[in-house]
């Protein structure tokens, strides 16, 4: 059997990295200002982007994007994953951020809502999370009463990336809570201008990344505009949410990475005690474990991704490869700043930083817990009987 990737993913995965190399942890201390990318670097990186044949690398050809496979985008995102130089979260220097929810819009909503996103006119957000319902979306208290011909959301959302910069949100919402997740949870097209949508607060948190709380008080939305039928709304977010998962573990490959390149660096360059940190056992185990990781975690995910390109079903897979990517660089992350001491608690080091976002992204799109409970049922199903 063969693990190697194809050669045109190979070719792919060289390009990334030069561009990486080159063009991007050269500024890791200089490129962000807050939790967004400096303007003049934006647009810089833009037209490098555009050069590689990198722009729009994530949408479907017949949107007039380069249609990349999952495959091919779960290699440009471990790559990408090696530096620190770009946003944890809402990376557009290959182009706008397009939500793969847009794609299963009808014909009149796609030409209101997905193509401006695509040409660059309006921005938006997805607004599932709740103070009560973060993982569990079966318990989501925002609900949406039919009305006539409008829907009524009343509710609050939580930890929504983007939404100060939104001009409408993809709003998951309860039509029928006694359904629950199964039929019971539809989504809406928002506009943030309506009346009654309300932007409460930024809230900090431990990461590069400042998501908001959005109230829904009496908020009048259009029927048309619910995304395909009622029920179908927690359909519509899992389908997107797999395919982060697997970003998730594809990230998780980059940091490991860097990590190792970091880390046993550093153990060569280091002398304690008249030896070199690399000819001591703790720290040559540290280098091996992340290396065990880094082998296996590319396995999974390349192989998860092969699968989905291949029409297969991957919900399990990609419990595995978030559970796994996210764990086991955060792992890599703590051990390389053990292996660098007081130097990789600074910022001068991109060790911090990662090790901050991995453990962010541990919690985040399926806490830990959560992926091995559903797991756990998938296991006794298949080996309890």
């Amino acid at each position: 059997m063969d693990y190697q990737l194809p050669e045109e993913m190979r070719l792919l995965q060289e390009t990334v990295r030069r561009f990486v190399d080159r063009e991007l942890i050269p500024i890791e201390n200089d490129s962000l200002e807050g939790h967004k990318l400096k303007a003049d670097i934006q647009a810089e990186l833009e037209e490098k982007a555009q050069a590689i044949g990198l722009w729009l690398f994530d949408v479907p050809e017949e949107y007039g994007g380069q249609g990349f496979g999952l495959t091919a985008r779960a290699v440009v995102w471990a790559e990408l994953a090696r530096t620190v130089a770009l946003p944890s979260r809402n990376v557009n220097i290959f182009g706008p951020i397009v939500s793969p929810i847009l794609y299963y819009l009808n014909d009149e909503q796609k030409e209101r809502y997905l193509h401006p996103v695509l040409k660059g006119k309006l921005r938006h957000c997805f607004a599932q999370s709740e103070p009560e319902a973060g993982g569990d979306p079966g318990a989501m208290r925002t609900t949406a009463i039919r009305d006539g011909d409008h829907y009524v959301i009343n509710g609050m959302k939580r930890y929504i990336t983007g939404a100060s910069e939104a001009d409408f949100a993809q709003v998951i919402a309860a039509t029928d809570r006694e359904k629950g997740s199964r039929g019971g949870i539809s989504a809406f097209l928002v506009d943030m201008d309506t009346s009654g949508v309300k932007l409460l607060r930024a809230q900090k948190t431990m990461m590069h990344d400042r998501p908001w709380e959005i109230a829904f008080e009496d908020v009048r939305v259009p029927a048309k505009n619910i995304i395909g039928g009622e029920g179908e709304g927690f359909k519509f977010a899992q389908n997107w949410i797999s395919a982060g998962r697997i970003r998730h573990g594809a990230r998780g490959i980059g940091v490991i990475e860097r990590c190792l390149e970091l880390g046993a660096s550093y153990a060569q360059q280091r002398e304690t005690f008249g030896e070199k940190l690399s000819t001591r056992q703790s720290v040559q185990w540290m280098l091996v474990d992340s290396f065990a990781d880094l082998h296996a975690l590319k396995l999974m995910v390349f192989n998860a991704a092969a699968k989905h390109d291949a029409g297969e079903d991957i919900r399990y897979d990609s419990y595995m490869c978030k559970y796994l990517g996210d764990t086991k660089s955060f792992e890599a992350a703590d051990n390389c700043m053990q292996i660098h001491g007081g130097m990789g608690l600074t910022t001068d080091l991109p060790i911090e930083r990662m090790w901050r976002d991995q453990r962010s992204f541990i919690i985040t799109e399926g806490p830990t817990e959560i992926l091995k409970m559903a797991l756990a049922r998938h296991v006794l199903r298949q080996y309890g009987d």
